[in-house]
């Protein structure tokens, strides 16, 4: 199972080297023996994925094959609704989110062939970066017990990684694809803003959410996107554009691409690790041919402060009957962090989405008119240990998760497609992670300078040593 990606699996399920029951049973026990360990699920359909599994297995049988995923277990973050099982959010109530439709990407998922295997933990109301969840349980690293797996999408991010499902989706609203892929030693990517539906996913921020895969690989991410991406009339935010095919000409190389690395912020209190670990990236891409250069960045802070500034205000809005009604069912940090929206004046927040329009515009003039993509170090140390990062007071805490997500939530107020994947690994043992972000809609070239990288770098092969 550890060596499977989803490319690999497909072609091994049509060769009939293996089939959709075998694999499934394969998930379904690793889930068994190391979930208890790991927290990653917090609703396992084992009976679903096995009928499931069953009835692609005929279906090839007969020469129907219903899409690219075509027998492949995956699992979604449990803010997806998917039909017949609950959807808690992350918080003690066992259906906490209900839709009247299913996810437009889990049913576009499931329509291409993919088989079901549950819903993955995730920080309550996908309100933290470290994936600590009192209610299900600390999602717990792969590489190193103890440590964080990264959040919100904490239970995908840790799934994939120690090969209990071959893909998931997270949803990232300040970095919350990014930061457990990071952690975990994957690859996420969150697309443009409306590249991808997230009608039937419950919403945080509604100008800042974003839906994307999480998968081991490079080309396994562009096969997701590729599948969820497109407009949908259930989501009036997604874009009418056409949807390429990611995979054709991700193996094209990157000679005579402009990739800039950042001259300041994106470095400042940086670990060692991972600023060595992201400059010997650059270096591996200059020697593929790309032509990498320092530039000088907009001062992305006052984009976070006002990303936050939206997050919060929509947030509250969205959850105020929770908080209203039963505030002793949701954790401490979470709850303050939902109650610094109820202080956010009308005036402040319309301010903010105005201002974000212009620093936005500023920003794609000053690197895209200069570089093509931008990297830059996804997390700013490597994993921490979970009891470092989640005790002590309430306001402390909070502290140390705008450390932690500072250097994603600057691309959730841009909109721009970023892409995570792993770069290294610390003396520790635990992954260290690049970021490449490109142009809007642009998918496409940060994809392909992915590919380079992973080919080149070969992190790909390492997995974690659990089960």
């Amino acid at each position: 199972m550890s060596d499977w990606t989803i490319e690999s699996l497909v072609a091994a399920l049509r060769a009939r080297r293996i089939s959709a029951v075998e694999i499934t049973d394969e998930c379904l026990a690793r889930i068994d023996r190391l979930n208890p360990v790991l927290r990653a699920f917090i609703t396992v359909d084992a009976d679903g994925a096995r009928r499931a599994a069953k009835e692609r297995d005929g279906e090839l049988a007969a020469g129907r094959a219903r899409g690219p995923l075509h027998g492949v277990p995956m699992a979604w973050k449990d803010l997806c609704a998917s039909p017949g099982l609950p959807t808690s959010c992350g918080t003690r109530t066992r259906d906490y989110f209900v839709s009247e439709r299913a996810c437009t990407a889990v049913a576009r998922l499931v329509a291409a062939g993919a088989i079901t295997l549950g819903k993955t933990n995730m920080t309550e109301l996908a309100l933290g970066p470290f994936g600590d969840n009192a209610h299900h349980g600390h999602v717990q690293n792969p590489w190193r017990n103890g440590h964080c797996s990264g959040g919100s999408s904490s239970g995908s991010g840790s799934a994939v990684a120690a090969g209990l499902a071959l893909g998931a989706l997270g949803s990232d609203t300040g970095g919350s694809i990014r930061l457990p892929a990071a952690c975990c030693g994957i690859v996420g990517l969150k697309p443009t803003y409306g590249r991808v539906s997230r009608a039937g996913a419950m919403a945080l921020s509604w100008s800042n959410d974003h839906l994307g895969p999480m998968t081991r690989t490079v080309r396994d991410a562009a096969l997701m996107l590729g599948i969820i991406a497109g407009w949908d009339a259930a989501d009036a935010t997604t874009s009418r554009r056409p949807v390429p095919d990611y995979l054709r000409g991700i193996d094209g190389g990157i000679r005579g691409l402009r990739i800039g690395v950042p001259a300041s912020y994106y470095f400042d209190d940086v670990n060692a690790e991972v600023v060595a670990a992201v400059r010997e990236a650059a270096r591996q891409l200059g020697a593929l041919g790309a032509h990498v250069s320092e530039v000088r960045v907009p001062d992305p802070v006052p984009l976070g402060e006002i990303t936050g500034v939206i997050s919060r205000a929509e947030s509250v809005t969205i959850h105020e009957r929770l908080l209203r009604e039963r505030p002793q069912d949701i954790q401490p940090v979470v709850r303050t962090r939902l109650e610094f929206g109820a202080h956010i004046a009308a005036h402040q927040y319309l301010q903010a989405l105005r201002a974000r329009g212009r620093l936005a515009q500023e920003f794609l003039r000053a690197i895209f008119s200069q570089v093509d993509v931008l990297i830059a170090p996804t997390i700013p140390e490597p994993a921490p240990e979970i009891a470092a990062v989640t005790t002590g007071a309430v306001d402390d805490i909070i502290k140390k998760m705008g450390r932690f997500s500072r250097l994603t939530r600057p691309f959730n107020g841009l909109g721009l497609p970023a892409l995570s994947l792993p770069c290294g690994f610390s003396t520790q043992g635990l992954p260290l992670a690049l970021a490449i972000v490109g142009r809007p809609f642009d998918e496409a070239t940060v994809l392909r300078a992915g590919q380079a990288y992973e080919q080149a770098a070969g992190w790909v092969s390492r997995r974690p040593a659990i089960g």
